[in-house]
């Protein structure tokens, strides 16, 4: 069964409509029932068409939340060969959420590193529903030291309402985990390449984020603190997360006009969800000629570019 939103509502009794005319046409090889099919299916296709064509920020939000959207390693698994995941950040435990290892892309050995959040109950438990904790960022610095030593190209996908807020990780640092693995990001004299496949929440996001080339989703989000949480700060009344969501810039379109990010990967008509195959697809295109663009640069070059950019941002011209 599939999951839909609560815009989606027409759109869903459409296809439901379609599913049980299919149900019939199979039992009855009727010419008449066999022309309303195709007239409900195009219809059908019409109105998903109409819808996404036209997303507010807040229904972007909703779909970057979907549940059947393909996670981190629905992308390793489709892209990376030999993945060897790699555990643990040496000083405290092993966090889930955030998942990194070796592998091969296109042929190429590369570092590999992201959020996960889990696609059934047990393990959205287990990822902490993508919300790293301070061990997780002090594994990414790890594995980012790891790939720079050996000279492996990073690849980020970025998947988190943000970093996890408990009592636990607040005492064992967050913000400095944070901090720090931002600025290895930074320091890196391999290229980083990333990619918000779904919710870029705050600085649980732009931890592994701050990449040389940085893309994001046709219907992902990126946004300093989620439309929830900011509506809660400014007007103490988290229902207004619409009207947060709507003022913030948090859609792609918005922050590629802003120079924020790099490029938007086209989704599937109706969303990644749909068609989670062609949206990883896709995505690892875009991935594999972002890295080819920094072959023969030095690490200074690289590192370069990676600051002009970030510096670069919110100046006038």
């Amino acid at each position: 069964m599939r999951t839909y939103l609560d815009f989606e509502k027409p759109i869903a009794e459409l296809e439901s409509r379609v599913a049980e005319l299919k149900a019939l046409a199979s039992k009855q090889h009727s010419v008449s029932i066999e022309e309303e099919l195709a007239k409900l299916e195009r219809k059908a296709r019409e109105a998903l068409e109409e819808t996404y064509s036209g997303l507010t920020p807040w229904q972007k939000t909703q779909v970057a939340r979907h549940p059947e959207r393909p996670h981190f390693r629905h992308y390793v698994d489709a892209l990376v060969q030999d993945f060897t995941p790699l555990a643990g950040d040496r000083f405290f435990a092993e966090d889930q959420a955030i998942v990194g290892g070796i592998g091969r892309l296109a042929g190429r050995s590369v570092m590999v590193l992201g959020h996960e959040k889990g696609s059934d109950t047990e393990g959205r438990i287990k990822h902490n529903f993508g919300m790293a904790r301070p061990e997780g960022y002090r594994k990414a610095v790890r594995l980012m030291d790891m790939a720079d030593r050996f000279q492996l190209p990073v690849v980020s996908l970025v998947d988190t309402a943000g970093a996890y807020p408990g009592i636990g990780a607040e005492e064992r640092g967050q913000a400095e985990a944070i901090a720090r693995s931002t600025d290895r990001c930074l320091s890196l004299g391999v290229p980083i390449v990333a990619v918000i496949i779904g919710e870029g929440g705050s600085g649980g996001a732009v931890a592994i984020a701050t990449a040389n080339r940085v893309y994001m989703l046709e219907h992902a989000i990126y946004t300093v603190a989620s439309p929830e949480a900011a509506a809660s700060i400014l007007w103490r009344d988290s229902a207004r997360a619409v009207d947060a969501a709507t003022n913030m810039k948090i859609t792609a379109q918005d922050l590629l006009r802003l120079g924020i990010i790099d490029g938007i990967i086209a989704e599937p008509i109706g969303g990644a969800h749909r068609d989670g195959i062609e949206v990883v697809r896709v995505a690892g295109e875009t991935i594999i000629q972002a890295l080819a663009t920094y072959e023969g640069l030095t690490p200074a070059e690289i590192r370069k570019q990676r600051r002009d950019k970030f510096l670069s941002m919110g100046r006038a011209s």
